[in-house]
């Protein structure tokens, strides 16, 4: 029967300034008790949100933290130890740097590049003088980390010194290049994958990120990506989870990046509520049921109209019930054929129980802060700060953005030529201002959906929108 109201636990909604909301009441529908919301408003708030938690008798706190304030939230689990934040602060280790994704993989024996992590530039120097190339260069840490802006290739040692020289990346990360077929997100919940598309680079360029002029397609994403993604998740004990897949030309797939803060349509987060409410209320309310490649046939939905259809459901297979058509269709799955419903108890959806114990203790793993840049008397470039309030979407928690008005969004939208009025009010129509930003900085291939904004004028928009971002 489940949890009655007085028996289910209070919900409270973790939100910060300056940061987007990743979930709202909408995707709780139907929570019969107040869902409280606690607002984090940065610098030296950390005892005053602690009293605020306590004082609401908030019992699990939903929402990611942000890399700026992963170790300040760190301390605030530790004030609340009867406080379940979901996802835990394990869960969203990853969240903080390339480096802990790195550290996390290597722990659990995960498949991802070649990578070398430096805090000691000197010996990182000499290692770049006799490694191969060409290298990948990644920022690792701080809150501009998204689009590929931030991830280089260098073909010689030269390129590398100067790079670094110019850049300051703290530490020194970098990989092998692996030659990729194309990426794959994976989206799931519970373990069980959700969602998935691919990324493919332009013809003659290696950066997938659709920001760069990748290309994104949902179709017939291979088992081996799903089955990676899925034992990535359970080593995290998510919740929630998205992880990126290389699919190398070599026919391997490794991991490049994972985190509980990503890029989601919106019915992905409706899910992600309903799985957390069937989950906390010890079934009382029903465990969604999102058929295996249902991605395939949702991605030739109308984004706009996906958004009014943001409750949608599916019914488990049944010939008479909506999931009759899933239950039909067969596929081509790892090396057989099979009818796509049976891989639903292939691919399970797990009740994430909390753990315990602390895996990640920042004693242990928080190297940012134990060898920041400025101990090294060589480099006169400030150390990362602890805390820094950051300009970023819940979408990617290390994406920061261009600082620009309502006003000025649509000043720098109707100056792009063959864009007026007429397709202004038409983008506004779907999306807020905000919405807008996020969504040229993180997918605006989304635009072309819109009536009116064909692939020309997104181009236009995308290209003028990348310079003015840099030149910020």
């Amino acid at each position: 029967m489940g949890l009655s109201n007085k028996e289910l636990p209070k919900l409270g909604f973790l939100y910060m300034d300056y940061v987007l909301r990743f979930f709202d009441h909408s995707n709780f529908k139907g929570w019969p008790n107040k869902i409280e919301t606690v607002t984090y408003h940065w610098k030296n708030d950390k005892e005053r949100f602690i009293k605020e938690v306590k004082r609401k008798k908030i019992d699990v706190l939903i929402g990611n933290i942000p890399a700026t304030a992963y170790e300040t939230f760190r301390e605030i689990a530790r004030e609340l130890p009867h406080v379940r934040f979901v996802p835990s602060l394990d869960t969203q280790f990853s969240n903080k740097s390339k480096e802990n994704v790195t550290r996390f993989a290597w722990k659990y024996d995960l498949p991802i590049p070649k990578t070398y992590v430096y805090y000691n530039r000197p010996n990182a120097d000499k290692f770049l003088k006799k490694t191969e190339y060409p290298k990948i260069v990644k920022m690792s840490y701080g809150p501009s980390n998204y689009g590929g802006y931030f991830v280089h290739k260098v073909d010689s040692y030269t390129e590398a010194k100067e790079l670094f020289a110019e850049k300051k990346y703290h530490p020194m990360y970098f990989q092998d290049f692996v030659p990729m077929e194309a990426d794959i997100r994976v989206m799931l919940i519970g373990h069980k994958p959700v969602c998935a598309f691919w990324r493919r680079a332009p013809e003659g360029e290696w950066l997938t990120n659709t920001s760069q002029g990748g290309e994104m397609d949902y179709m017939n994403v291979p088992k081996n990506v799903l089955d990676l993604a899925v034992k990535v998740s359970k080593s995290a004990n998510a919740e929630y989870w998205a992880c990126d897949v290389a699919y190398g030309k070599d026919g391997k797939v490794r991991i490049l990046e994972c985190a509980t803060a990503f890029a989601a349509f919106p019915y992905i987060r409706d899910w992600i509520g309903q799985y957390l409410m069937w989950s906390l209320s010890e079934g009382r309310f029903r465990k969604p049921h999102m058929p295996m490649f249902n991605w395939e046939e949702l991605s030739k939905i109308s984004p706009d109209l996906l958004r009014t259809m943001r409750h949608i459901t599916f019914g488990e297979y049944n010939p008479s019930y909506d999931g009759a058509y899933f239950g039909k269709k067969k596929r081509v799955h790892g090396d057989a054929e099979v009818y796509m419903h049976e891989l639903d108890s292939t691919y399970k959806m797990f009740d994430i129980k909390p753990r315990t114990f602390e895996e990640w203790p920042s004693e242990k793993w928080n190297y940012q802060d134990k060898f920041p840049l400025k101990s090294l008397k060589s480099m006169k470039v400030p150390a990362l700060k602890k805390e820094i309030e950051p300009e970023i979407s819940a979408d990617e928690s290390n994406v920061e953005f261009v600082k620009i008005s309502n006003e000025d969004l649509e000043s720098f939208l109707l100056s792009i030529k063959g864009f007026g009025k007429k397709k202004l009010k038409k983008i506004l129509k779907h999306y807020t201002h905000a919405e807008l930003i996020n969504i040229l900085d993180v997918e605006p291939k989304i635009l072309k959906n819109i009536k009116k904004i064909d692939k020309k004028i997104m181009n236009k928009i995308v290209v003028k929108w990348n310079k003015n971002k840099t030149s910020h």
